[in-house]
Formats: structure tokens, sequence, C-alpha cells
């Protein structure tokens, strides 16, 4: 079910800038339309503010609003949907309405809509005396609404021809497609999308050559366009480096890629910035009159961004891809509700075992994501995600406050263990983080030495001065510092040197790979003694056989963790497992 979004349909109404502008004989012609359609006295292009209903144009009314409360046309934007009202006396929502009380008894009205959805408001038809409205009239009605939002998008526009390329601009592109889906429905096209400059490479350009530079690229490409396209098939200019054109219908595909090659070629080499930019193209199936125009464009722009990894810089759209992009934006979308609701997000903790006495020590808080539609995510998935966003420093602010909170509880129960979080590069850049993950401590009565701060290679090698200060910062104050997934960064012994850490975890991938042979083991083996000589205690992860433990403990590792000692666990489950493990060892 959609979601009423007021906020946004006010955004799109003053947007337009219609509110409280003078009468129009555009809109006046069609208004008198309407009346005359109906047989009625009075008619009006009503737009829905936060507190009134004004009238861009009217028949047979001699104000210019009314209030908002009680009008039909407020439900017909809100609902975006024709309402029909025999008699407002009758109806029990405007019984007691404005119009009601000046003797209008019937209503009929059309929304007036974005391309968005947003409903501004409603081309109205208004009658003295109960009646019904035909089909034909309702019919009729909508239509006029519909000419009504051409006339409001047309006057908006500012014409439908780009300045700079001289090319047919996005509005009007999107209004061909919709023409093309009435006119020659349930065939299948491709439109293409050229992309003459990645976001990085403008803001370059800008800066060394100014504004102008972009002009002029744009310029010199919608001519090149035009002399390859020809007369009879336009480009249209869709976004600020972008244009957009349908491929010729029964076309050789292989034949036309190589057309595309071509023309990609002189794009790139032809121009006064040639070689300075590097364009691609994106080419996407669709179905006339079966996808909207906003997103038949959306569809060509994935495939010219899945181009930057195409060897020829042409991107193919690709059903999977795309649909696997989407569940990534949806993901980071919704992530932000779940932050805020407890029932979708929870941790979970994985033991930390000292090999040579197996007993536990530790636990590491491993986040998890329960969707209301979605179910189990994984955070493989949305981990990934959320670390490059700004959701990343309320994300570890609310797993630090929730595992905390739960050491703290287990402190007063008596389990004397520590627990290791992960954090991220964008925790590193923050200046209070260090601050808050004390104040953090205090709030739940942890001592600093309970918590142990996991960061990988790669986070600290993004910034690594911000990043050693950070952790220099931590380990005066007593908190752990462990590097995690040691061995795949790319990162050099100096750097690692220069951390405050204590700890390195030995990603499972090595762990899981001793037992193929020889130079693995060797390859752990090593790992494991140059950490002991640079000071550092050794855990391993993804220990998932006794073998492996075994051997691990063999070769003086100091931890482990993993499948083969217990799954990630409910706090619950965790405290009953750590009761059974502590009186097995206490009988032994």
């Amino acid at each position: 079910m959609k979601t009423f979004d007021e906020s946004g349909r006010l955004d799109a109404l003053r947007r337009l800038n219609l509110l409280d502008t003078p009468p129009s004989e555009s809109f006046d012609r069609i208004t008198r339309m309407a009346s005359q359609i109906f047989d009625l006295p009075i008619a009006a292009v009503s737009l829905t503010d936060s507190d009134r209903q004004w009238f861009k144009s009217r028949v047979g009314v001699a104000h210019t609003s009314i209030p908002r409360d009680a009008a039909p046309c407020a439900a017909v934007a809100e609902s975006t949907e024709t309402i029909v009202v025999p008699d407002l006396l009758q109806d029990p929502r405007y019984a007691n309405s404005v119009l009601a009380s000046q003797g209008v008894r019937f209503y009929a009205g059309a929304p007036l809509t974005t391309r968005e959805g947003f409903g501004l408001g409603a081309l109205c038809v208004l009658g003295m005396e109960p009646k019904t409205a035909t089909a034909s009239q309702m019919a009729a009605l909508t239509d006029l609404a519909q000419m009504v939002m051409a006339q409001i998008e047309l006057q908006h526009a500012f014409g439908r021809v780009d300045p700079i390329s001289g090319l047919a601009n996005r509005v009007q592109f999107f209004d061909d497609l919709d023409d093309l889906g009435r006119d020659d429905p349930g065939r299948t096209r491709q439109v293409v999308l050229v992309e003459l400059a990645g976001h990085e490479q403008l803001t370059e350009g800008i800066r060394v050559l100014g504004s102008d530079y972009v002009d002029t690229m744009v310029q010199e490409a919608a001519r090149t366009l035009r002399k390859l396209l020809g007369a009879r098939r336009p480009a249209y200019h869709v976004a600020a480096t972008q244009f957009a054109f349908l491929a010729p219908l029964d076309t050789d595909q292989q034949a036309y890629m190589a057309q595309l090659a071509g023309m990609l070629g002189l794009l790139r080499t032809d121009g006064t910035f040639r070689f300075v930019t590097n364009a691609k193209i994106g080419v996407a199936p669709f179905v006339t009159g079966e996808s909207s125009p906003a997103d038949v464009l959306r569809t060509a722009y994935s495939a010219a961004l899945d181009a930057r990894f195409s060897q020829t810089g042409i991107g193919i759209y690709a059903l999977a891809e795309d649909n696997a992009h989407r569940r990534r934006f949806l993901l980071l979308e919704e992530f932000g509700a779940a932050l805020e609701d407890p029932e979708q997000l929870r941790l979970v903790y994985q033991p930390r075992v000292d090999l040579a006495t197996r007993r536990c020590v530790g636990a590491e808080a491993l986040l998890r994501w329960t969707h209301p539609r979605l179910g189990e995510i994984s955070p493989a998935e949305f981990i990934p995600i959320i670390e490059k966003t700004s959701l990343a420093r309320s994300t570890t602010a609310s797993v630090i406050e929730m595992g905390l909170g739960q050491l703290g509880a287990w402190r007063k129960q008596g389990m004397d263990i520590n627990l290791s979080i992960n954090i991220s590069a964008t925790n590193l850049s923050e200046t209070d983080f260090a601050q808050r993950i004390q104040l953090y401590l205090l709030k739940h009565g942890v001592r600093p030495e309970m918590l142990e701060l996991e960061v990988t290679e790669s986070a600290v090698m993004e910034d690594t001065s911000r990043a050693i200060e950070q952790l220099v910062t931590f380990d005066e104050a007593g908190i752990g510092i462990a590097i995690d997934d040691f061995g795949t960064g790319h990162s050099s012994l100096a750097y690692l040197q220069r951390l405050p850490a204590k700890i390195v975890k030995i990603d499972q991938s090595f762990v899981r790979d001793m037992m193929l042979g020889k130079r693995e083991r060797t390859l752990v083996r090593s790992m494991i003694s140059l950490s002991h000589e640079l000071g550092y205690c050794v855990v391993a992860e993804g220990i998932e056989t006794s073998a492996t433990g075994d051997l691990l403990t063999a070769m003086g590792c100091d931890e482990g963790q993993g499948y083969y000692f217990a799954h990630p666990m409910e706090a619950a489950d965790f405290e009953r497992w750590f009761a059974g493990e502590s009186l097995v060892h206490a009988a032994a």
C-alpha cells in the first residue's frame, strides 16, 4: 500500500510556482469546457495547499480560495483518484463543509497528478442540485485534468529544448515515449544512453577548466550525435552529460553493437577535450506502453554504469544485475528504520576460546537483521552497504550500546568475559568516536579492558594517520585493539607495527585452507610465529573441525573461534552455553 507523503506533495506543488499567480486563459479555457460538458455553473482548477484550496482557474465563483478542511478537492489530491459526490448534504464527510453551507450539492473532481505520483489538487465541477455523473462525463473530466497537467508541465519546463545542446530535453523524451506507448504498444524497442563523463572526471575538469568545459563538451557531443543519427532519429539531452535515443527497429544486434562502438570511438576522440573524458554507452530493451518512461531511462542508466566494467565501454542491461542493485538500495533505504526498531536488529554472540585450556575467554558481538518482509538478511549482504554510508556511525553506536549493555548485565551475573565489536573505516574518521565509546563504557559500568574493538587492515589504510590517532586514544584508555581479517589487506608490516593493537585475528580463509597441504599450513604457522615475535596475541577465525583446532594449538596459536566450538548464539543461549562449558571444565 502506498504511503501518503504530504510533505513531498506540498514540495512538488510549491516547486511549480503556481500558487497565488494571476489567472491564465490557457487554464480558463479548460475550466470552461468542463463546465459546459457537465452543464453546471461552477468549475475550477483547485490546488490543495497546506490549509486551503486555491483556484488557479474558476468559473461561476467569485472567491479565489476556500478552507482545505472537509473540501472534496483535498480528498482527490490525497488519493489521486476521481471522486463523485451526488449530494454533499447526504455525505457525512461533507455535509458540514464550506461548500455545502454555500448551497453546493453536487461535486465531481479528477486528480491533477505529477509524474512522480503527487496529487496537486483537482479539476472539479459543482452544482446547486443533487445529480449523478455519466461515465462519458467522468472520462471527459479525467482527460481535461490531464490537459491541465500538460499545461502546468509545459509552463514549468520553460520549453522542450535544452539551451546548451539544442536537443530535445528529458521532458520531451518522456512525452515521446508516452506517445509511442499509445501509438505503437507492445513492441520491443531498445533505448541507448550515452554518458560522456563520470562524476569524478567532471569535477576535475570543472576545477581545472571551468564550467565552460562541460558546455563545450556537450555541444560537441550533440553535433556528433546529430550527424550520426540523422534528421529522422532524434537524440535527447536527458541529463547534464547524458544523451538518449532509440535504436532502429529490426536491426541486427551484432551489427548495431559495432555501430555503437564506432560512435563511442568518435565521442572519445573527436572534439576539443578528446582523450580527457571516458564516454560509456548503456543499452536497455523495453516494451512500448508497458514501462514508465522514467523506468526506461533508469534501466539504460543502469546499463551505462555496468559499462564501466566492460572492455568495449558498452553495457547491456541485465535484469539480474539490476535487481541486485535495487535490492541493495532497498536495504540501504530501509536500514534506517531498522535502527529504530528493536524487533529488527539484534546481536548474537560467538565464543572465543583459549586453545590451550579450551575455556571461553570472550565473545564477538555480531549484528543480525530480521526484515519484516524479507526475513533474515545476511550480514555479508547489508554490512558492506552500510559501512560506506553515514549510517555507519549510528549502526556502530547501536551495536556498542547493545553490546555493552549486555556485557554489563553479564558482569553483574559473574560472567567474566571480554567482548569484541567490529568498527569500520567511517568510524575511525569520526572526531568524537573515542569519546563516545568511553561514555558508553561509563553508562553501562563496563571496565575498558573488557571491550575489544576489531578493525581491518584496509580500514586503517583509508586514512592511516587519523586511524592511528584514534586507536592510540583507545589504547591509552585501556580498550583492546585487534587487527581483524589479518593477511587479507595490503598494508605493510611497517604500518602494522605503528598500530597500538595487541591482537591479530587470522582470517578464516587461511584457517580453512590449512588442511589442504603443507604450503597452506606453513603459511599459517609463519603468520603465528611472526605475530608472536611482534608481540601480538593470535586468534584464529573459522575453526570448524577438531583437527584444525588441534593443529593450531600445536602451532602455538593463542585463541580461536569457529563453528567447531560454537555457532553465534542469542544472548540467552550464550549464557546457557557458557554455564555448561564452565561446568565441564570445573568437573575436569
